[in-house]
Parts: structure tokens; C-alpha cells; sequence
């Protein structure tokens, strides 16, 4: 009997310690399966738009008695009322979120004087300029808290709509989320001379998408688990609105898309399926407008597309789960999943008559590659680009002044990424060797890769030389380009060399 009840005992024990393993084993698959059908975000057909969208300041600057058209830009934290009655402490451009619309002509001297009222050292990119090295804005050119920077450059590039945003080393992620953003609009003589929506914040209107997170009175960073992109947030500001809506007047109206979110990608189209023109990419206006339905923006990205309007209609700006060959995991957590209504078009009863879209816009002016002297390679994985991690005291490569040449650039680790040039507007010439499709035809110099995605790229580099200040190429997906997913090339003249070392490395 004694020896029955042992036999007993140490079955009830043994089963005991199984199921406890079992069970401590189950509690990451658990949490797994919970995080994992948690994790989409969607607010398709759920949001009121009760809030008119705010259209930022027009900056045109001061021109100083030498002709320089002079603009002032001050870096400041503020509190902004996203939802009423609830301030949240934002970080802005003369105010207390995003700044102003900067525009400026082709052929002028610009001047841009930046002061840092922040609590820490920051920068200010001009993205998708072409500039010198030393006025770009980079990670080199920091601007310590209380101190000035003042570049100066000639607008020497076609019509396009640009942007602006920090880039500090390692805390770009952070500074764009809470608000550092604003646009940057060239104007020339061509884009002067078509028929296009033109009056700002009425038929032309800025769009700058942000993702953000709202918790009680704050804007939260955090990145949520298994989130590899970054931050990802769950509710959608435009110009700093929540839930916004446009009166439209006319029956055309032009709208500058800005994906300023920092992981974010988004899938454009309307509530009704509407096919719209795009007009221009990131670095100026197509050869032709393309009809399109769908348009996908990774983070950095711009495109300008034009709507027509009926009397009395209503339609919304929506972004649609996109695949783009990611797998299961890395589509669920990387946003994939993901659907978001984000703007509201109300027109008028009665629409002001607008004159049909040109059938030409704007000469090509981007390389075709047929004149390449070099290919390069790039691999894209998160520890680094071509398998190193970006070290400010290192030059990774220099190219010639006044010489184009074609970038093959691949994405191999799974997860999404892009690419950013600084300083050169290129052209997509293939993806996976196919043409194009027509969101990548226009001059770019963001580029979204997939995973196991190639693109090749055309580009030339017209300077000017500076063997010891460096252009940065990164993926634009913020928290990536914080972690090193970034390099750095420099523009020389012929037979020179590039520096052995960056004297204002930081």
C-alpha cells in the first residue's frame, strides 16, 4: 500500500511539473498570438471629420538689398490642441508644430536663417534640394541648442515640391515625430506657364501625413513590440489636424502629398475609387499626367496629384492595407495591415470652372543611365547598408563632379525599407528589370524597395566638389537611418580624392 501511495504521489508530481512547463512555455506563444491580432489599425469608415484642415503659413521671406531672399526659421517647443480641451507639448518651426511653407523661384539666391531654441542640439535637411554639401543640413551641419546657422545657396533645380526636417545623428526619428516638418515649394518658369491649380490653400493645397499616437495629453514614441520599422501610431494628423476636412471651390484641386511620418507607408486612393492625375514626384512635375487610382508613399516621399470635383460631393483621402511582397509577420507588425480615412473633401454646390489639365508638363531633365560611367551596389539590411554601419569620421565613396552614374539597390533582410539620395534627383529606370510603373516615372529621390526588390537607378552629380564634407544616402525609415542604416559620399573634380578624414565629424 506504501509503495502504491509513492507510485501515486510521483505520478501527481510529475503531471504537476509538465503542465507547469507547459504552461510557462505557452505564455510567449500567448502573448505572441495576442500582440499579433492586436496589432492591425484600422479607421476606415469611423472617423468624423469635425475639424477644419489647418493650411500652414506662406513664407515667401524678405529679399535684402543684394536680391537674396532671406527666410527666418526658429526650432521651439510649444503645446498644441489636438483634441479640445487637451494641450500637448509639440516641438515646431515659428510655432508650436510643423512650420511654414517655404517657397522660392528657380535662379534665386536664398538665405536661411536657423535658430535652435530647442533644449538640444538638432539640424534642418532641405530635402530634395540640390545645394552644396555644407549648406545640406546633415548630421555634419548640427546646430547646438541657443546657437545660429544661417546656409545660404542658388536655387539651381526645375519646379518641385520639397520639405524640410531635422537630421541629427541618432534622434532624427524623434525630433520629426514630435513636429519638426514644414514644405519647401520651387517655383519656374515652365510650371508658371501651365494651367495647374495654383492658389495656396484653396485649390493648391498642402498635405503633410503624420502617424501619431495620442495618449491623454502627450504625443507617445514608444515603438510598440515586434515593431522593426519604428514608430508606428494609430491615429492620422494632416497639417497638425485630427479627423480634418477641405472645402473645395473649384472643380480641380491640386493636392501636394507629404508622407512626413517616420515609419509609416501609405496606400492613397478615395472612398469612391476615383482615378486622379499625378502630376509630379518628389523632385518635379512629369513629362505627362498619369491616371492613377492607387498611389503608395513611403516615409520622405511627396507626389502631386490633382482631383477632379462634382457640385455638392463628398469624397476622403484613404490609405489602404498594402502587401508589397512583405510575409505575414512583417506585413501584420511593419503596418501592412493597416487602413486609415484621413482627409475630407466637401465641395461646394457650386464649383468655380477649372481649365483642363495640360497634356504636356515639364521636359525631362533627369538622367536615362546611357551616359554612365560607373554601376555601384547597394544591399539594404537593417545593421547597414552594403553591410557596414554608418560612421560619421568615414567616406564610403567619392564620385565625379559633372558624371551620372547607375545605383543598383537591393532590399535583402525581409522587411521594408527605402532609399534617399541627398542632393541629386534621379530616375527609376527598372524595378526587379521591368519598367517602372508611373508613380516612379517622374523624377525622385526617395525610392520605396520591398523585400527581395531591386531598383536601379540613374543618377548625375553636378556638385559642386567638397572632398570633406559629405552627402548622405540612407533608408528614410527614421528609426532605421537612427541605427546607422546610412552613408555618406562626397563630390569631387576630376582626379582629385576624397578626404581621409572629415575634419567635422561629430
Amino acid at each position: 500500500m506504501f509503495a502504491q501511495d509513492n507510485s501515486r504521489r510521483w505520478r501527481r508530481w510529475t503531471m504537476a511539473a509538465v503542465l507547469t512547463v507547459v504552461a510557462i512555455a505557452a505564455i510567449p506563444v500567448g502573448c505572441v498570438a495576442v500582440t499579433y491580432t492586436r496589432a492591425p489599425v484600422s479607421t476606415i469608415g469611423g472617423v468624423d471629420f469635425t475639424h477644419r484642415l489647418a493650411i500652414p503659413t506662406l513664407d515667401t521671406g524678405t529679399v535684402d538689398a543684394e536680391g537674396v531672399r532671406v527666410f527666418g526659421l526658429e526650432m521651439r517647443s510649444g503645446r498644441t490642441q489636438f483634441r479640445p480641451g487637451t494641450w500637448t507639448e509639440t516641438w515646431g518651426f515659428n510655432g508650436d508644430h510643423l512650420g511654414p511653407t517655404l517657397r522660392a523661384r528657380r535662379g534665386e539666391r536664398v538665405r536661411v536663417e536657423v535658430d535652435n531654441r530647442l533644449g538640444e542640439t538638432s539640424s534642418v535637411h532641405w530635402h530634395g534640394m540640390h545645394l552644396p554639401a555644407v549648406m545640406d543640413g546633415g548630421p555634419h551641419q548640427a546646430i547646438a541648442a541657443g546657437g545660429r546657422w544661417t546656409p545660404t545657396w542658388t536655387v539651381d533645380q526645375p519646379a518641385a515640391t520639397l520639405w524640410y526636417h531635422p537630421h541629427p545623428h541618432g534622434t532624427t526619428e524623434s525630433h520629426v515625430r514630435r513636429g519638426l516638418a514644414g514644405m519647401f515649394f520651387l517655383d519656374d518658369d515652365t510650371s508658371d506657364a501651365l494651367s495647374l491649380p495654383h492658389a495656396y490653400g484653396v485649390d493648391d493645397v498642402p498635405v503633410v501625413v503624420q502617424d501619431v499616437s495620442l495618449r491623454g495629453n502627450r504625443l507617445d514614441g514608444t515603438h510598440r513590440m515586434f515593431r522593426d520599422v519604428g514608430f508606428l501610431g494609430e491615429q492620422i494628423l494632416v497639417n497638425g489636424t485630427l479627423a480634418p476636412f477641405h472645402e473645395v471651390g473649384d472643380e480641380l484641386v491640386r493636392l501636394r502629398l507629404l508622407n512626413a511620418s517616420t515609419a509609416r507607408r501609405y496606400d492613397f486612393g478615395f472612398s469612391d475609387d476615383r482615378d486622379f492625375a499625378l502630376i509630379g514626384t518628389d523632385s518635379g512635375l512629369l513629362s505627362r499626367p498619369a491616371s492613377l487610382s492607387r498611389l503608395a508613399l513611403s516615409p520622405g516621399e511627396r507626389a502631386e496629384i490633382v482631383v477632379r470635383m462634382r457640385p455638392g460631393e463628398r469624397t476622403v483621402l484613404r490609405s489602404t492595407p498594402r502587401t508589397d511582397g512583405l510575409d505575414f509577420w512583417n506585413r501584420r507588425f511593419s503596418g501592412g495591415d493597416d487602413g486609415f480615412d484621413i482627409l475630407e473633401l466637401r465641395a461646394a454646390d457650386a464649383l468655380r470652372p477649372s481649365p483642363e489639365l495640360p497634356a504636356v508638363l515639364a521636359p525631362t531633365t533627369t538622367p536615362d543611365g546611357a551616359a554612365a560611367v560607373r554601376e555601384r551596389h547597394f544591399t539594404l539590411e537593417l545593421s547597414g547598408i552594403n553591410g557596414r554601419a554608418m560612421d560619421m569620421g568615414r567616406i564610403d565613396f567619392a564620385v565625379t563632379r559633372r558624371t551620372e552614374e547607375i545605383w543598383e539597390v537591393r532590399n535583402t533582410d525581409g522587411m521594408p525599407h527605402n532609399f534617399h539620395v541627398h542632393d541629386v534627383r534621379f530616375a527609376v529606370l527598372s524595378v526587379d528589370g521591368a519598367p517602372p510603373p508611373p508613380a516612379l516615372s517622374g523624377p525622385k529621390d526617395t525610392v520605396y524597395v520591398a523585400p527581395g526588390r531591386t531598383v536601379r537607378l540613374a543618377l548625375r552629380f553636378d556638385g559642386p566638389a567638397d572632398p570633406t564634407t559629405p552627402y548622405m544616402y540612407h533608408c528614410h525609415l527614421l528609426w532605421h537611418e537612427d541605427t546607422a542604416m546610412m552613408g555618406q559620399f562626397v563630390v569631387v573634380e576630376p582626379g582629385q580624392d576624397a578626404a581621409t578624414h572629415i575634419p567635422h565629424g561629430h
